[in-house]
């Protein structure tokens, strides 16, 4: 871990440079499937913020922590939205809207929108835990230090998570992975 306790100025830019170029590209990608453009970019600015702010705290492979801090901040985020929903609910009921605005994932291909479905029919801590793994694309081991869960017990989450959306998409009638092929090539 590096520690910059009385580092000066340019090292702490410097160190917070590094950083930066580890994470922001694949944080940008965790926040943009978890909500909107708009969102994500303000998000990654808090995330890059509390880099700066606890960089004496930012391990040596700072992306899991990234990771971790950036859903803390997208979960502030979406309080904010939340209570700004509540608000324009009530604007709503004294001047309401004339027509609806399309919203993202509108025009998602059919079997997207089936995925997303069944993950949305998970327990949030399991649709997190699958995002994590299938999209960020981490280790078990990775996913316990973004969740703050010991390795085997984010190993074993996985393993049921990944039986639930399974079933789940056998409810939907889409197969999941590799599913009904027979391992063999076509000739």
């Amino acid at each position: 871990m590096w520690h910059g306790g009385d580092v000066t100025s340019p090292a702490r830019r410097a160190r917070l440079e590094d950083v930066a170029a580890e994470v922001v590209e694949p944080v940008r990608r965790f926040l943009a499937r978890r909500t909107d453009p708009a969102t994500a970019e303000d998000v990654l600015a808090e995330v890059l913020l509390v880099c700066w702010r606890r960089l004496g705290e930012v391990p040596d492979a700072p992306l899991p922590w990234a990771y971790g801090v950036a859903r803390h901040c997208l979960a502030n985020a979406e309080r904010g939205a939340r209570r700004q929903q509540r608000v324009a609910a009530r604007v709503a009921t004294v001047d309401p809207p004339a027509t609806r605005v399309a919203g993202p994932g509108d025009d998602e291909p059919p079997a997207v929108e089936v995925v997303s479905e069944a993950l949305a029919t998970l327990p949030a801590k399991d649709a997190e835990l699958l995002r994590l793994w299938a999209w960020e694309q981490l280790t078990p081991a990775e996913i316990a230090l973004v969740l703050d869960l010991t390795p085997n017990a984010a190993s074993i989450r996985l393993h049921r998570a990944r039986e639930k959306l399974r079933e789940a998409l056998r409810k939907n009638g889409l197969r999941a992975g590799h599913e009904g092929t027979t391992g063999r090539r076509k000739p």
